[in-house]
């Protein structure tokens, strides 16, 4: 309650109840009693010097004073109000935190940072406005000041730190001045009744979870001056509608919308270049989406459950598709994968329960596993000649698939199928080759190996000619081939038990002709 100094001691003073140390006139201590002395001696407060002052209700800092140290009022739980004076420059971190009752801060447009938690947990604060003399917002500055319901920010801030504003549950509005140019990670995250944000033109990155959280925002402007967005940027942003993207934005990363609950529009600029893993996923309403020519990569998961998303155009641009990029899309029905894709990856368009069609592009050389998985509308699909294997999966629960098309039967026989759900003849589709459906395959004497599962449960073949340049027959090739009834082999029988393996499983009621002699076929 009280502070007392010999007066013979040399170091420190004491003067209405705060320790002042003499050489520097800081005030390294106070109490619930202090006043801060008015006649100059202090130009400094002091690290901590209020800390845990809990009954001190109000202070008046005079103009002496130029900075506030570290936690100088830290859990001052009584304090109401503050007046910071024109004469300091610096409020340094934690100054105030903790300090749940102070309803009211002006800062002077002397000050030029704000220093990391300066103000974190203040929880009664309602409104602050920050002066354009201020360069800096520290990290976490405003942390959890969960009764603040409006900012406006000087047109001075350069920066706005990592999580300078998180938690602010009660924060409705916010303006950043055209001074600034980058909003760090976790900025304003958790503001949960922020329904209107407007962004400066000086801003050119947003950091990652910048906005993420923030249920209550409805729409969203992001200047041409922006470069970058973060990850996480506005992730469960649930009632965000529309979005409109600056033309300078060269990626959109990952997880930016990610559970953009209520998305419907958004314009992606031709500035854009990559579309960043689960960069919209889980934007349910997101109904259509058109990817400009100068993307050349879709994330993994990049639009992974936007089941109202019915079409999607893919420019030549893009190289490759991520896996789950598309899966549960349940709403998609139409599709066109540009030539420039080299491989379709895992699970890709797993569970497009609505999609009718597919036409792969000679491009691809790979279909991975559970890429068309849970397809239950698909009605046919071309496999190009490019391809050289399909991995697990690829085609389960695709029960309406009934044409396969392939132009080339060599190359067909050459794919690595890696399980019988890898080949969608598994469905009971019917093989088409250049058009015509196929009941007799001739394979030339150019083909040295059949793969496995080639023909798996394909119920439309009725025979098959082998040439005797054939050395191997992979696992499974001819299995459940129950209409299989003649393979004429060009070899003879010696020859031709020499390749014949059981896990071919050829039918045993097939008869095979051995020697045989092709005609033109």
């Amino acid at each position: 309650t009280s502070i007392v100094v010999d007066s013979e001691n040399k170091t420190y003073l004491s003067v209405d109840n705060c320790l002042i140390e003499t050489a520097t006139n800081t005030l390294i201590l106070g109490c619930q009693n202090s006043i801060i002395p008015m006649d100059g001696s202090v130009v400094s407060i002091g690290s901590s010097a209020f800390n845990g002052c809990d009954g001190l209700t109000s202070i008046t800092i005079p103009d002496s004073v130029i900075s506030i140290g570290q936690g100088a009022f830290n859990k001052c739980n009584s304090l109401t109000s503050v007046t910071i004076p024109n004469s300091v420059t610096n409020i340094d971190m934690f100054a105030f935190q903790n300090c749940s009752s102070l309803t009211s801060v002006i800062i002077d447009d002397s000050v030029t940072s704000i220093g990391g938690y300066a103000f974190s947990y203040c929880s009664s604060l309602t409104s602050i406005t920050i002066p354009d003399s201020v360069t800096s917002i520290d990290q976490s500055a405003f942390r959890d000041c969960s009764g603040l319901t409006s900012v406006t920010i000087g047109n001075g801030v350069a920066s706005i730190g990592s999580s300078a504003f998180v938690g602010c549950s009660n924060l409705t509005s916010v303006t950043i001045g055209n001074g600034v140019a980058s909003i760090g990670s976790s900025a304003f995250s958790g503001c949960s009744n922020l329904t209107s944000v407007i962004i400066g033109n000086g801003v050119a990155s947003i950091d990652s979870s910048a906005f993420s959280g923030c249920s209550n925002l409805t729409s969203l402007t992001i200047p041409d001056s922006v470069t970058s967005i973060g990850k996480f940027a506005f992730k469960n942003c649930s009632s965000l509608t529309s979005v409109s993207i600056g033309n300078s934005v060269m990626s959109i990363g990952d997880s930016v919308f990610f559970g953009c609950s209520n998305l419907t529009s958004i314009t992606i600029p031709d500035s854009v270049t990559s579309i960043g893993d689960s960069a919209f996923y889980k934007c349910n309403s997101l109904a259509s989406v058109t990817i400009p020519g100068s993307v050349t990569s879709i994330g993994d998961a990049a639009f992974c459950t936007c089941n109202s998303l019915t079409s999607v155009t893919i420019p030549d641009s893009v190289t490759s598709i991520g896996s789950s990029a598309f899966s549960g899309c349940s709403n998609l029905t139409s599709l066109t994968i540009p030539d420039s894709v080299t491989s379709i990856e895992d699970s890709a368009f797993s569970s497009c329960s609505s999609l009718t069609s597919v036409t792969i592009p000679n491009s691809v050389t790979s279909i991975g596993k559970f890429a068309f998985d849970g397809c239950s509308s698909l009605t046919s699909i071309t496999i190009p000649d490019s391809v050289m294997d399909i991995g697990n999966y690829a085609f389960t629960a695709c029960g309406r698939l009934k044409s396969v098309y392939i132009s080339d039967i060599e190359a067909w026989c050459s794919i690595s199928f890696a399980s019988q759900s890898s080949n969608p003849l598994c469905n009971g589709a019917d093989l088409y080759l250049n058009g015509t459906k196929v009941s007799h395959v001739y394979i030339s004497d150019s083909v040295t190996n059949i793969g496995g599962y080639v023909f798996y449960k394909y119920n439309g073949l009725t025979s098959v000619t082998i040439p005797n340049s054939v050395t191997s027959i992979g696992s499974n090739a001819f299995a459940h081939c129950s209409n299989l009834t003649d393979i004429y082999f060009t070899g003879t029988e010696e020859e031709w038990n020499a390749i014949s393996k059981s896990s071919a499983q050829i039918p045993t009621t097939a008869t095979i002709h051995y020697n045989y002699v092709p005609e033109s076929e």
